[in-house]
């Protein structure tokens, strides 16, 4: 396996910082966002290298010697959303960031399969948590009408290119377990779609990473190593889907999603946290997450996600990145065996 870390934690250093960072904690990927929800902090000559072979080779080269590849690009984001100022953005990102791929001599993009708004002239999107209505399941019609275009198209984008899109199955996406998977590559006949397998949405959702990734086989491309606490207490009470969140003022410190939306503050009772990998599940289990993503793959990028916000930035990252090495040494003795 390839271990690394997603750098969006990082965004606050230079690249050649974040680089260090990963290198000091034994990792040697890393995975880097090129818009979508997030900007492109980590490639500020992005244009340049589209069409610079200097531009690319000089960036290339910030990464020699220091024993850090480029593990996959990031463009997470909403490239169904109905308001162009966000959906039509998000989508270019998507197809700049293919391109760029190739530039850089990757094969691996992670993003979201989107959301679209309802029905016609919406200008929100719409998640459909439980279709039991007949009117939800029109909703899901419109829906998957605009995704299945959209990723036909960006299907033979990323296969003219030689890339892999890596849907993460997050919840707010059209996409966001096993059924939907199938059902995109079905409408789509897509070759060059398929999964970032981020465990920490599908433990929320009481699903099975390791049953996911042995059902999705090599329709898993990428991997998160992000995990989750339930908080028994509270989720007795108020369920997964709690939506306890409050709006953060435009005086707070808060997170652009795009157009005017923001990203929220986190339930302080929360019936879920994300946290750094052992926090959560223990390295057994994380050591089982890798042998099935090493029987799709020896060579799968799996990448630390952190967002646990009980540690700092390189202090969380530390933690994780000590039970992944562990699981992945686990792992490599279990085989020899």
């Amino acid at each position: 396996m390839k271990l690394g870390l997603y750098n969006a934690i990082l965004h606050d250093r230079p690249l050649p910082e974040a680089i260090k960072v990963v290198a000091d904690l034994g990792l040697t990927g890393l995975e880097i966002n090129t818009g979508g929800f997030l900007p492109a902090v980590h490639v500020p000559t992005f244009d340049d290298i589209l069409v610079s072979d200097t531009a690319r080779d000089d960036f290339l080269g910030l990464f020699e010697g220091t024993g850090v590849a480029i593990a996959g690009l990031n463009a997470n984001g909403n490239p169904l959303h109905p308001n162009p100022a966000i959906g039509e953005k998000h989508a270019e990102d998507i197809r700049r960031s293919i391109r760029l791929a190739e530039r850089l001599g990757q094969h691996r993009l992670v993003t979201m399969s989107g959301l679209p708004g309802g029905e016609l002239g919406a200008t929100r999107p719409n998640w459909v948590v439980n279709a039991w209505n007949s009117a939800a399941l029109d909703v899901l019609d419109h829906q998957w009408k605009i995704a299945a275009d959209f990723w036909r198209e960006t299907d033979r984008l990323a296969r003219d290119h030689d890339i892999k899109v890596a849907l993460e199955l997050h919840p707010q996406n059209v996409v966001f377990n096993s059924a939907d998977v199938h059902k995109l590559i079905d409408l789509t006949g897509a070759t060059h779609v398929g999964v970032e397998l981020d465990a920490s949405h599908l433990f929320w959702q009481q699903m099975d990473p390791v049953a996911v990734v042995r059902h999705l086989g090599e329709l898993v491309f990428h991997a998160a190593a992000k995990d989750v606490r339930i908080n028994p207490e509270h989720a007795a009470l108020n369920g997964v889907l709690d939506n306890s969140f409050r709006r953060l003022s435009p005086d707070e410190p808060r997170t652009n999603l795009g157009g005017d939306e923001w990203a929220n503050e986190w339930p302080k009772e929360a019936a879920w946290d994300f946290v750094a990998l052992g926090k959560g599940h223990d390295v057994a289990y994380w050591t089982e997450f890798l042998r099935a993503l090493h029987e799709v793959d020896p060579d799968m990028l799996v990448n630390i996600e952190h967002e646990d916000t009980e540690l700092g930035p390189v202090e969380g990252v530390a933690v994780a990145a000590e039970v992944l090495k562990a699981a992945d040494t686990a792992l490599r003795e279990s085989l020899r065996s």
